[in-house]
């Protein structure tokens, strides 16, 4: 007679479910953890421009936004639909732009504050004279690292 005895049907096991809760809550914090809230809502129309030659920017955390271009229409009734600059969530003008600049720049750690760069995403029939205002600005507080960022095109489809 022997001590160990074999199993004879071939039952095959029930499938344990007692590591899917661990399963659950490490996705949960992972996908918590990598997920990046948005930061602003546009409130201006920004139709880039088309360009030929366009370089992407490959380190995001070292780009400040300025956005500019006519208010949408849900805010043309209160601001009109001349050109405005937005700066985060709000409208600016500017003024506004060298001490938004030198604030964002205050937020970044020390060692990225020299190599930040402005991205102007100006709407492409937007007045040239509020670009040369914020660019203005920008020199005041000597962020001049500028990009305009645009779509890759013929470039001679902005003037249609």
């Amino acid at each position: 007679m022997s001590k160990f005895s074999k199993k004879k049907d071939g039952d095959i096991p029930a499938v344990s479910t007692a590591s899917l809760p661990d399963i659950v809550f490490m996705l949960l914090f992972f996908f918590m953890t990598v997920t990046v809230m948005k930061d602003s809502s546009l409130k201006v129309d920004n139709i880039l421009p088309n360009a030929n030659e366009i370089k992407k920017l490959e380190k995001k955390d070292r780009i400040i936004y300025i956005y500019a271009g006519a208010p949408t229409q849900e805010y043309q009734k209160v601001f009109g639909t001349e050109t405005k600059i937005q700066l985060n969530d709000k409208f600016a003008n500017a003024t506004d732009v060298g001490d938004y600049i030198l604030s964002e720049r205050a937020k970044k750690p020390q060692e990225l504050q020299n190599v930040l760069t402005t991205a102007l995403k100006v709407d492409k029939n937007a007045n040239m004279g509020i670009i040369s205002d914020i660019k203005l600005e920008l020199r005041k507080v000597n962020a001049l690292k500028v990009n305009y960022t645009t779509y890759e095109g013929d470039a001679f489809r902005n003037l249609q």
